[in-house]
């Protein structure tokens, strides 16, 4: 992924913004929010940026955010979900999750 992509909530649009060079909107997770529960809706890139790892970082960090906030995830969004197959490290998270298994 290029370097100059950064991640931010814009809690106005409902939604997290990965953009280019600090303007470009190269793509967006939709969401809506409660107080206990971030719902990922739509996850959508800019086709002049596919490949290039902006669905992955705007999915790290919506997720990221949402941990950091003491939130849940629900997420119905097909890319989101598929990304979370290869990122087990996220399935605390999610609305519903069984509980961790202890460790010995």
């Amino acid at each position: 992924m290029s370097a100059d992509i950064t991640v931010t909530r814009n809690p106005d649009r409902r939604r997290y913004e990965a953009s280019a060079g600090g303007t470009t909107i190269a793509g967006f997770i939709d969401h809506q929010e409660t107080s206990e529960l971030v719902v990922l809706t739509h996850t959508e890139v800019e086709a002049s940026f596919e490949g290039r790892g902006v669905g992955s970082a705007l999915a790290r960090a919506a997720l990221d955010d949402i941990r950091d906030r003491g939130l849940r995830a629900l997420v119905i969004c097909p890319f989101i979900l598929g990304w979370l197959r290869n990122h087990h490290e996220y399935r605390d998270l999610l609305f519903n999750a069984p509980p961790a298994k202890a460790t010995d």
